[in-house]
């Protein structure tokens, strides 16, 4: 995979080709200072009109007035301030309204696909830039666009290209796991087409193994093939109730994408077999809840418990952690004062 590969995969690269056969979307330049927020490591903080700065009182079950814990504006209090972006904020949300109200974000080449359980109803579904900064600064997906795009590239000695980091918004759609497919090109051939959500299992895929394949072929021979910047690379696409196949992504082929089903050792050779699929490309899907995985997200997440805390979700819980701090360090300093003998 070489570094031109990975440029040609980039969002704003590949939908003016394909426009027409994918998800309405809008791409805006990201300017320098939001770059910079997203790579900062502090401590997330949102600003907009469904963030007010107000202060918040919570008193837990007992009513002890001792025990109330509360935050405020005052003078004595340190409160982080968020950082404006008042014309990228009006922009973005401009287009999200042009979209529907609802999108789907992406960078130039990732989705925070690993940041969904941040999100309060565990979605990528954004309707204000606020959403957009709560997934992205909880996602190493978008920290490796930012960062390291060119990591897996064979040709490491050659500079890198100039990137210009975008913003893409997509109009929101339900997508169904079970209609997503990942397709492999190698020199122009499609040579195999995995299950995309490889960690459930699918029946009415097994029922339509046929048609399905079919209908990726055909998709990929009339609207696909040959069109593309490269002749060595990976697309995924999605099937709909109606059999109509959506081109979704675009990836490079190469081991910085996620292979699923099949290895990237007998992709790379070219030579993929697949002794249920005579004709075509290999087909591979997850054939029963025996053979269920996890899902490989699961690794990026935390437990829910703090997830609450840093959210603010659960004044209570944040309230008895308050009060585990306090009585742990009461116990440390009585054991400092009073060593066993």
């Amino acid at each position: 995979m070489k570094k031109e590969q990975v440029v040609h995969c980039q969002f704003s690269v590949w939908y003016p080709i394909f426009k027409k056969h994918t998800i309405k979307s809008l791409i805006l330049p990201l300017p320098q200072n939001v770059i910079d927020y997203l790579l900062d490591d502090g401590t997330l903080v949102v600003s907009g009109s469904d963030h007010n700065s107000q202060p918040i009182q919570t008193n837990n079950s007992e009513s002890d007035a001792e025990e109330d814990i509360q935050w405020s504006d005052d003078e004595t209090t340190a409160i982080a301030t968020a950082p404006e972006f008042p014309e990228f904020t009006s922009t973005v949300l401009e287009a999200i309204n042009a979209l529907g109200g609802c999108v789907f974000p992406k960078l130039n080449w990732s989705a925070p696909r690993d940041a969904n359980w941040i999100a309060l109803n565990s979605s990528l579904e954004c309707r204000s830039l606020s959403d957009v900064f709560l997934l992205f600064k909880s996602s190493d997906f978008i920290t490796h666009d930012l960062t390291q795009p060119f990591l897996h590239c064979s040709d490491q000695d050659s500079p890198d290209p100039v990137i210009s980091y975008e913003l893409v918004l997509r109009k929101w759609a339900e997508l169904i796991p079970g209609g997503e497919f990942r397709c492999f090109v190698k020199e122009n051939k499609l040579i195999a087409v995995s299950q995309r959500d490889y960690t459930q299992y699918y029946q009415h895929i097994l029922k339509q193994e046929q048609h399905i394949s079919q209908a990726i072929q055909d998709f990929f021979s009339q609207h696909v093939q040959y069109r593309f910047l490269d002749e060595d690379f990976v697309f995924d696409v999605y099937r709909d109730s109606q059999g109509r196949v959506w081109l979704i992504d675009l990836n490079p082929f190469g081991e910085v994408t996620d292979s699923l089903l099949f290895s990237w050792d007998e992709l790379m050779s070219g030579e993929v077999v697949d002794h249920q699929q005579q004709d075509g490309p290999a087909f591979r899907y997850t054939t029963s809840e025996v053979t269920v995985q996890p899902s490989p997200c699961l690794s990026y997440r935390i437990p829910r418990d703090f997830v609450d805390l840093s959210a603010g979700e659960d004044a209570y819980k944040l309230i008895d952690f308050l009060k585990l701090t306090k009585s742990q360090q009461e116990e440390s300093e009585e054991e400092e004062e009073n060593p066993p003998q």
